[in-house]
């Protein structure tokens, strides 16, 4: 991100009202509990939603906890769900979330494919009939602390067009890979493989502001900068946007991660993806069972002595670190640098949150009678 956006972006979060992790994390957990989710379950499912939010990025953190409200009251998906092993080898294996929050089915099987990888040494794991599971990060996050390279990817609801064509396809499906470091910190890839994520769309509908033209088409197939075409009839552009821009690499992309999250684990891929929204129609028809995860994780000490790979990967970062400057930046970012700047900004002053976000938390806590505030 260029410097003056930095600028702009920091200026506009200090103009919000800030509220502190540890306060926002345990209303998190009373309001999972309010509605049956086991306490260990809540925890975790608070953690992931909160590391969204340190780590800068809004959309998948608390501003998602009425809609998951939403679903626990509507009975969407289960409060306390049977998670299992479908099938398996010894360094693989399919889970089943049975309709459970994907924050506590993800983390389950983001574990198991650790544990694998420590027996064997790679563990890989797909992920049937979950729901959306946080960001990517948080779960190659976790193998990074088990000097472990990890990796993570989601498919999600069908927001996002094929190349050449006008009509939703895809989700946003994210991709993670996280790769230690010995004295650097790690490097952290955390994206979309849309233009954008569908929760930048629903920040720039709450603050009522206009979009980039190369983020969406309308229903036409047409670029748009109104926000409101995209859930009207519109989609998300894939990554590049164009084929001129490279957008074709950002369909493949996208088409691998539902292939190994969707069609994989069984569950459903494509446009048959169900909605994350307690209310949004969706399409009926379904082709596998829930939303589909895919985790991974390897352990250095397979390929090598770890402390020489972290080593290289200290030089590769300082490597690119030294780089000459494009003009008006301060030179290139090591992918995980906007996060940490968003963590050591955000863990010490607070989060900050939108006055439509503080909102909707206000009316989850007149519902529940759980507090809300510092």
């Amino acid at each position: 991100m260029p410097e003056n956006e930095f600028a702009r972006y920091h200026a506009s979060m200090n103009a919000l009202s800030r509220f502190s992790a540890q306060s926002l994390q345990e209303f998190c957990i009373q309001v999972f509990t309010h509605f049956d989710v086991a306490s260990e379950d809540a925890e975790t499912a608070a953690k992931v939603l909160i590391s969204s939010d340190l780590r800068g990025i809004d959309s998948h953190g608390i501003a998602r906890l009425f809609g998951y409200a939403g679903m626990l009251k509507e009975g969407r998906i289960k409060a306390r769900p049977d998670v299992r092993v479908v099938h398996e080898s010894p360094s693989t294996a399919t889970v089943d979330g049975d309709n459970g929050l994907g924050l506590i089915v993800g983390p389950q099987a983001n574990e198991l494919a650790m544990q694998k990888a420590a027996a064997v040494g790679s563990g890989w794991v797909s992920v049937r009939n979950s729901n959306h599971y946080g960001i990517a990060g948080y779960y190659v996050l976790r193998a990074l602390e088990r000097d472990m390279i990890g990796w993570s990817m989601t498919n999600a609801t069908s927001w996002v067009t094929p190349l050449w064509a006008a009509e939703r396809r895809l989700g946003t499906n994210p991709i993670a890979i996280a790769f230690p470091g010995l004295r650097e910190p790690p490097i952290v890839i955390d994206l979309a493989t849309s233009v954008i994520a569908y929760g930048k769309i629903e920040i720039a509908r709450r603050n009522g502001e206009s979009i980039p033209p190369d983020w969406a088409v309308d229903e036409s197939g047409k670029p748009t900068t109104n926000p409101d075409d995209v859930p009207a009839a519109g989609a998300l552009a894939p990554l590049g946007t164009d084929r001129e821009r490279g957008g074709h690499k950002g369909y493949c992309l996208s088409s691998m991660v539902d292939l190994l999250t969707g069609v994989l684990s069984g569950a459903n891929w494509g446009p048959f993806v169900p909605p994350f929204w307690p209310r949004d129609e969706g399409q009926a028809t379904r082709v596998g069972e829930g939303v589909g995860h895919f985790f991974g994780a390897m352990r250095i000490d397979g390929f090598g002595p770890p402390e020489e790979f972290k080593q290289r990967v200290d030089d590769w970062i300082t490597t690119l670190r030294a780089s000459k400057p494009a003009e008006g930046t301060d030179g290139p970012l090591i992918p995980g640098d906007p996060e940490r700047e968003a963590e050591q900004d955000r863990g010490p002053n607070g989060i900050p949150l939108t006055l439509p976000v503080v909102e909707s938390l206000e009316k989850l806590a007149r519902e529940t009678g759980i507090p809300f505030g510092n």
